[in-house]
């Protein structure tokens, strides 16, 4: 069907994680429970935000757009994770892949520009209250948006018409329960050198980058807040920062481990536990953590529930 030097279009064979039947069972419940409860919570968010005028700010604008971004991530990935870890059919096809592939990296790398811009809206609210609604107008977030998504979609066109021309040869089983870049790229029996070395320097620049102007912004933040006067203040002011801290710290840091620690035997399933970190964990906690903790959302929540 497929030589050495010649590209397979047949099916892969994705690798899940391995354990005793019970484990299976609690990993299917676990699955299902963050897929349903991501779903349900992220379009909880976008309905909220886009249905409450007082709700029309940048930081909700940002936030309606991320939680957009989750609900298309984990429908990607999750439900063809539930029907291998259910049926034990751990084939997908050529076409299935790549674009499973695509969709993936345009949503991870349009998070790290959303979670980017948010930081840079929360560095100007903040740190410049009085241009805020000067340097943070429609235009300015709107262009913000469009760049995150574009950016992220021509680059993730880039790696799939990459990879795709690489040669496919035996063995033809992913070692990840998705059809992630490094994985395949790992599987081709072409000269890869290139594409590993593409791969490492857009994650240390275009991640490290962005994930040391998140960390930045937060640094100029933080010293403002602990210029205010009374402790309240402060405590108010930061705890409406610590939520998207606490995604950032578990988003980039589980992803960039993955792609910048080096191969080892032993590291398959090390790799598809971080992986679950930032596919299915973070959507997951993401509405938890901006509603949870968030007066103005829970306020719009409160009076739609109490609405005849």
């Amino acid at each position: 069907m497929y030589g050495k030097n010649e590209t397979f279009y047949g099916d892969f064979i994705l690798q899940t994680f391995s354990g005793p039947q019970s484990s299976s069972i609690v990993l299917i419940l676990g699955i299902f429970l963050m897929y349903l409860l991501s779903v349900l919570g992220n379009l909880i968010i976008i309905v909220v935000v886009c249905s409450a005028p007082q709700l029309h700010t940048p930081m909700y604008f940002f936030l309606c757009n991320l939680s957009i971004q989750d609900l298309v991530s984990v429908s990607n990935i999750l439900p063809k994770l539930l029907v291998i870890q259910v049926t034990g059919e751990t084939q997908i096809s050529f076409l299935e892949c790549f674009t499973q592939m695509f969709v993936f990296v345009a949503c991870a790398d349009a998070e790290y520009y959303l979670l980017t811009s948010m930081a840079l809206d929360r560095y100007v609210a903040i740190c410049i209250p009085l241009r805020y609604s000067i340097i943070m107008n429609k235009r300015v977030y709107a262009i913000l948006s469009l760049i995150s998504w574009m950016a992220s979609f021509l680059n993730s066109l880039q790696y799939v018409f990459l990879i795709s021309h690489l040669s496919f040869c035996d063995p033809k089983r992913i070692s990840h329960f998705f059809c992630d870049m490094r994985a395949l790229i790992k599987l081709s029996c072409s000269d890869v050198t290139h594409m590993n070395t593409m791969l490492l320097v857009e994650v240390c620049i275009i991640g490290g980058f962005l994930f040391a102007t998140i960390l930045t912004s937060y640094a100029f933040i933080i010293s403002t807040i602990l210029k205010l006067k009374t402790s309240a203040t402060r405590l108010k002011v930061f705890s409406s920062c610590s939520s998207h801290l606490t995604v950032v710290f578990l988003f980039c840091g589980t992803s960039i481990t993955v792609y910048i620690k080096p191969e080892s035997k032993d590291s398959a399933e090390l790799d598809m536990m971080l992986s679950l970190l930032y596919v299915a964990v973070v959507p997951t906690l993401n509405p938890l953590v901006y509603t949870l903790r968030n007066k103005e959302v829970l306020n719009v929540l409160k009076v739609s529930k109490d609405v005849p």
